[in-house]
């Protein structure tokens, strides 16, 4: 865009700006082509959008949305609550690019009584306007189920699609089918029970579905002594059971004291792409129902922005009129139908945002599990990330690389290197290092002389550098390969050190000229991946440094013997075992396993 064009643009927006009420209401940006592209509300129009285009206050995120503006339509409401509702219903419709993203990946089941005169009840995931009367949806089946699982037993509802009419049941239309023989079928059809007992049960079933349990058993306990007195002790104890399996679906339910009615609770959980809401609803002690969205980050939302929006979404999804809400913090926002907001410091309605807390860490826990097994690479990536946090580094450890020294009283030392890339090992990128420099059982003075001569060879070849060098040792073993890094060699790589405790074992993270612990929580992924990489580089340097001392070991007088090659002396070897062996065989024992030249040459040089 020209800078012309930028100047016109900017005092025309700077126009609208200026010309704002000081009212709440709705503001929509839209792009060159008419595009809404971001909703958003305010207490104070002018004063919200305003800020926008303070240049102090933008984020690189804000400033990206700012350059893609170009006009700005706002509608004005009565109260900020309208506001809410007002924003909730443009972002639905619109879908705009720059607003956060709600994800709905899946229709939640619900359950539905129909408006028939015998009504049905079953779960769908679809809603039809007009049919009857929907309860949900239940973000958890297992419930779900188990609650369908609950009515069945206790009320024999009709299953089938038939057009029970008092008309037909007058004329026997119908006749029972097996759901009334084997007793799961009350057979309203044939008149075996009668309008008004059937939508006695209906009642029953709304008020469960409700949360209102206490009704119920109130209400039952009256009809049982009702029918006791009159002798009918059959109807007596089916009430009973129906009784007593209603109690058991309220000791299950019921987390909190039941003087606790009709209030909704919600928690936040939130990182750098995604926030998580829970909300559950309270009815006479017992969770009545329980729902965890996600909103996709697209700007920089502060929590409560976001937990303002997850309220409005649920109270108005789950047709909520709580007039009292528990939130984890203060919010200075009306909600519609809200007297009461709640920030518990103790108690049951802390218990109760204790659970809901639980409910949201563990939905995104899941989800979390479910993207990783979707995208393995996405899990590296976070914890790659949690590395570049927690050591403060400029960039992404994509190359980590780790050294250890082995040798016996600084006999046959050497060194190792293994390479992680994207915290995968990458095997053709490990080293070996036979120290030559260094006598004597000397640590420091040998990885000096590996970090060395592995990064000059590195610089002059122009191979990938790390982004990180773990060293698998103390501070000590971290300054050695600082000074060749930064002091020799220049370069601008983090290093860190591996610590191991009395058992050996890994146990923290050391960064910095002062040895900074990073703490390693145990059976995290960071803690597991530490382990990993030590665990990899000491059985590499163990391996090369066993390898070596074996073939020190295994020399003997045919290494000196010119003419006799390792395939000769292996065979030898093979043979006669020993040495000794050689020397006590016949010239035709040795001919017959090395040929007669050899075995020649070995007689002149045991002569």
């Amino acid at each position: 865009m020209e800078k012309r064009e930028q100047t016109a643009r900017a005092d025309y927006l700077k126009s609208i700006v200026n010309n704002l009420p000081d009212a709440p209401g709705c503001y929509q940006y839209l792009n060159d082509e008419g595009i809404i592209i971001y909703v958003g509300k305010a207490k104070n129009l002018k004063r919200r959008v305003s800020s926008y285009f303070n240049k102090e206050q933008q984020t690189m995120k804000t400033r990206l949305l700012v350059s893609k503006i170009a006009d700005i339509k706002y509608i004005v409401v009565n109260s900020e609550s309208d506001a809410l509702l007002l924003e909730n219903n443009l972002i639905k419709k619109h879908k705009p690019r720059y607003n956060v993203l709600l994800k709905d990946d899946k229709t939640y089941p619900s359950i539905c009584i129909t408006g028939e005169y015998f009504p049905r009840l079953f779960k769908t995931r679809k809603i039809f306007p007009g049919i009857g009367r929907y309860y949900g949806p239940y973000s958890n089946t297992g419930a779900l189920n188990a609650l369908l699982a609950l009515i069945k037993e206790m009320y024999p509802l009709r299953t089938c699609r038939l057009n029970i009419t008092p008309e037909n049941v007058r004329t026997g239309k119908f006749s029972p089918c097996l759901e009334y023989q084997i007793r799961n079928c009350c057979a309203p059809c044939i008149g075996a029970t009668s309008h008004e007992e059937y939508l006695k049960y209906i009642e029953e079933i709304r008020d469960i579905l409700k949360g209102d349990i206490k009704k119920i058993t109130s209400s039952i306990i009256e009809e049982m002594k009702r029918e006791a007195e009159n002798l009918n002790f059959e109807k007596a104890q089916t009430l009973k059971e129906r009784y007593e399996l209603i109690e058991k679906f309220r000791m299950r339910s019921e987390v909190v004291s039941p003087i606790i009615s009709n209030v909704d609770v919600f928690a936040i959980d939130s990182d750098e792409k995604s926030a998580f809401i829970n909300f559950l609803h309270i009815t006479n002690g017992c969770v009545n129902q329980a729902f965890t969205i996600e909103y996709k980050k697209r700007l920089d939302e502060s929590n409560e922005e976001l937990l303002t929006m997850g309220i409005v979404e649920m109270r108005e999804r789950f047709k909520s009129n709580a007039k009292e809400i528990i939130v984890p913090f203060e919010t200075d926002t009306a909600f519609e139908g809200v007297t009461t907001i709640t920030v518990p410091q103790k108690g049951e309605k802390k218990r109760l945002l204790a659970l809901s807390n639980l409910n949201v860490k563990q939905y995104k826990a899941d989800r979390m599990k479910m993207e990783e097994k979707l995208n393995p690479e996405q899990k590296n990536t976070r914890l790659m990330k949690e590395i570049q946090h927690e050591l403060k580094m400029e960039k992404l450890p994509m190359r980590i690389e780790c050294f250890d020294n082995s040798n016996i009283q600084g006999s046959d030392a050497v060194a190792a290197c293994v390479v992680f890339s994207k915290l995968k090992p990458s095997k053709k990128d490990y080293r070996k290092y036979n120290i030559k420099t260094v006598v004597g059982p000397d640590d420091y003075a040998s990885m000096r002389e590996v970090v060395r001569r592995r990064y000059s060879r590195a610089i002059e070849e122009n191979t990938p550098l790390p982004q990180l060098i773990i060293a698998d040792g103390g501070k000590g073993q971290m300054e050695v390969i600082r000074e060749v890094i930064e002091d020799e060699l220049h370069l601008d790589i983090k290093i860190a050190g591996l610590v191991k405790d009395g058992r050996h074992r890994t146990s923290e993270l050391i960064v910095g000229k002062s040895g900074e612990s990073i703490g390693l929580k145990q059976n995290s992924a960071l803690f597991r991946l530490m382990t990993q990489i030590q665990d990899e580089v000491h059985r590499f340097a163990i391996t090369f440094h066993r390898d070596k001392r074996s073939k020190r070991q295994t020399a003997s007088e045919l290494d000196t013997i010119k003419g006799i090659g390792e395939k000769s002396k292996q065979a030898l070897l093979t043979r006669f075992k020993s040495v000794k062996r050689m020397k006590e065989a016949l010239p035709e024992e040795l001919a017959a396993v090395v040929g007669e030249a050899k075995a020649k040459i070995l007689l002149e040089a045991w002569k």
